[in-house]
């Protein structure tokens, strides 16, 4: 059993998939990093310096000027703001991946080579002629 599984783990699927994985988690958080960090700020200054995180909705009343002080006052929230900025890392990291993926089927398929053309044998001088041929192109006898 131990034999199997280290069979299995070495495959060359398994071994790829871990390491998608953990490059993913890292892209992630990259990602995570440039909506928060770069792309909201300036979206925020654009609308008229609105700090997306801190948009919400208090459920029981009352005005907060963050949403760290009204979960401090023990405030129930609607943190739509903080929605917004993970619908829109979402976004990003799905337009990432589509081009990924759309690259790597690029070069998958430019890497395919063509089908060679069905070949037989002529039974009068053995060369390889394709297999629609009336005539050998090499010894020019009549095919069957």
């Amino acid at each position: 059993m131990l034999q199997e599984f280290k069979t299995f783990i070495m495959k060359g699927n398994v071994l790829d998939l871990a390491v998608g994985v953990i490059i993913g988690a890292a892209f992630g958080k990259i990602v995570t990093s440039a909506v928060n960090d770069l792309i909201m700020p300036l979206i925020g200054l654009v609308m008229g310096k609105v700090d997306f995180s801190n948009l919400f909705i208090s459920l029981k009343g009352g005005d907060y000027p963050t949403v760290a002080a009204a979960k401090a006052a023990g405030v129930p929230t609607l943190n739509y703001g903080i929605f917004i900025n993970t619908t829109l890392d979402f976004l990003i990291m799905a337009l990432v991946i589509f081009m990924i993926v759309k690259a790597a089927n690029k070069v998958r398929k430019a890497e395919e080579p063509a089908p060679a053309p069905p070949a037989r044998e002529c039974p009068y001088c053995k060369s390889a002629v394709h297999d629609d041929a009336v005539r050998c192109p090499h010894c020019t006898s009549q095919l069957a």
